[in-house]
């Protein structure tokens, strides 16, 4: 079992499909395969390049929905879960979008690509 590498949203870096830091280094087929899933799913309306879905982790200048990064740095804590205000509103719909993605994955990933899925984001909250 890999060690889990926890984002400041709860995400599971170690088991995202995305994550290409070392060890977890991906090949040019895994991140086109990818790119494929995170438009079956509806993650992007279109395909994108490997670069564009590879993931080194959160920074705070990255594109965050959720800013999630930079309240963190902001705050000077590493998670959401140090927070005195956690789970805030941001991060309660945070959860809630994560969780509206889960049927349409169930419905057209394998059961491989979802149970990834399912330790990399939806279980952001448990890891937090």
């Amino acid at each position: 079992m890999m060690e889990k590498i926890i984002a400041a949203c709860g995400n599971d870096c170690a088991a995202c499909p995305r994550y290409v830091g070392h060890p977890y280094e991906k090949t040019n087929e895994e991140l086109h395969h990818t790119a494929e899933l995170w438009m079956k799913i509806g993650y992007r309306d279109h395909l994108v390049t490997n670069e564009e879905i590879s993931c080194t982790g959160c920074k705070p200048e990255n594109w965050c929905r959720y800013r999630v990064v930079k309240c963190c740095v902001d705050r000077g804590i590493e998670t959401c879960a140090d927070c005195r205000e956690y789970p805030c509103d941001n991060m309660k719909e945070c959860f809630d979008v994560t969780r509206s993605f889960m049927p349409k994955c169930r419905e057209v990933c394998t059961d491989e690509e979802y149970q990834q899925l399912n330790t990399a984001f939806f279980e952001k909250e448990k890891n937090l």
